[in-house]
C-alpha cells in the first residue's frame, strides 16, 4: 500500500503517516552509526537493485508533492554485505550514478576498523572500480627516467592491499549467454587464494540472493517492476514472522 492507502487503513493523515517513514528513517541511521563501527570484513560484494521510490526531499518540495511523486520516482536500491556473516553493511537509495556508487563506498569505508581493505566484488558497473580507486588509493611519485628534465608528475594509485574483481554477464533477448569474471585492482592468484579459503570463487551471488529476498518480501512481480514501499515491507516482514 502507498501513503494515502495507509493513512485511510489506520484512520489518520497522510501527512502523518509520511512523517512515521522520516521518523523512522531517522531512528534507523542512528542505529546503524552506533552499531556498524570498526568491522574487520574479509569480503565485501556490492549491488543495486531497480525500483520504483518516493521522492522527499527536505525544504525543496512539500509533503503532497512528495506523496504524489510516490508512483513515478524510479531509483535503485545500492546494497553492500559481507558474505562471510552475511551481514547488510549499508542500504542507500539513488541513481544508478558514479555520484551514488562514491556515497555507496564512502559508507562502507566508514564502518570499515583502521586500515582494513577487504576483497571487493561487485558487477561490471565501471563505476564501482572509480569509487573504489577514490577511497582506497594513494599518491605516488614516479621514479626520473631522465637525468634531465622536469619531474614527473604524481599518480593516484591504488593501494597494494586493494583486491577487487567484477563479474560481468552477458545478456540476449533479456536472457544471460555468458559470465567473465574480470580482475580490476590486485592479482587473480591473491584473489582465487582468499575465496579457496571459503571453497568459493569469484561471484556476487550471496549479494544476488539478498536482491532476491527483497523481491520476495515486497511482493514484486519482476526484478524492474519492483516498488519499495516501507509500509508494504514492514507488513510483508510481520506476516512471514507469523507463518
Amino acid at each position: 500500500m502507498g501513503i494515502r492507502a495507509t493513512a485511510r487503513v489506520f484512520a489518520v493523515d497522510a501527512n502523518t503517516v509520511l512523517q512515521w517513514l522520516v521518523e523512522a528513517a531517522e531512528q534507523h541511521r542512528a542505529f546503524s552509526a552506533s552499531f556498524l563501527c570498526d568491522l574487520h570484513l574479509e569480503q565485501g560484494q556490492l549491488d543495486e537493485l531497480y525500483a520504483g521510490l518516493r521522492e522527499l526531499k527536505a525544504g525543496e518540495i512539500n509533503a503532497d508533492e512528495a506523496m504524489r511523486r510516490l508512483e513515478r520516482s524510479p531509483y535503485w536500491v545500492w546494497t553492500a554485505m559481507d558474505p562471510t556473516s552475511k551481514l547488510l553493511v549499508v542500504v542507500d537509495v539513488g541513481c544508478r550514478t558514479l555520484a551514488m556508487a562514491q556515497r555507496v563506498v564512502h559508507q562502507v569505508t566508514r564502518v570499515l576498523a583502521p586500515g582494513g581493505v577487504p576483497l571487493f566484488l561487485t558487477d561490471g558497473l565501471k563505476d564501482y572500480g572509480t569509487a573504489l580507486l577514490t577511497h582506497f588509493g594513494f599518491w605516488m611519485q614516479p621514479e626520473r627516467r631522465q637525468a634531465k628534465g622536469p619531474m614527473p608528475k604524481p599518480r593516484w594509485m591504488p593501494r597494494p592491499a586493494l583486491r577487487y574483481a567484477q563479474v560481468v554477464q552477458s545478456y540476449r533477448r533479456r536472457r544471460i549467454v555468458g559470465v567473465k569474471h574480470r580482475v580490476v585492482f590486485g592479482s587473480r592468484l591473491a584473489i582465487e587464494q582468499m575465496l579457496a579459503r571459503c571453497g568459493w570463487t569469484i561471484n556476487t551471488a550471496f549479494v544476488e540472493r539478498l536482491n532476491l529476498d527483497l523481491r520476495a518480501a515486497l511482493l514484486c512481480r519482476g526484478f524492474r517492476s519492483s516498488r519499495l514501499c516501507p509500509t508494504r515491507l514492514n507488513y510483508c516482514l510481520e506476516k512471514k514472522q507469523q507463518n
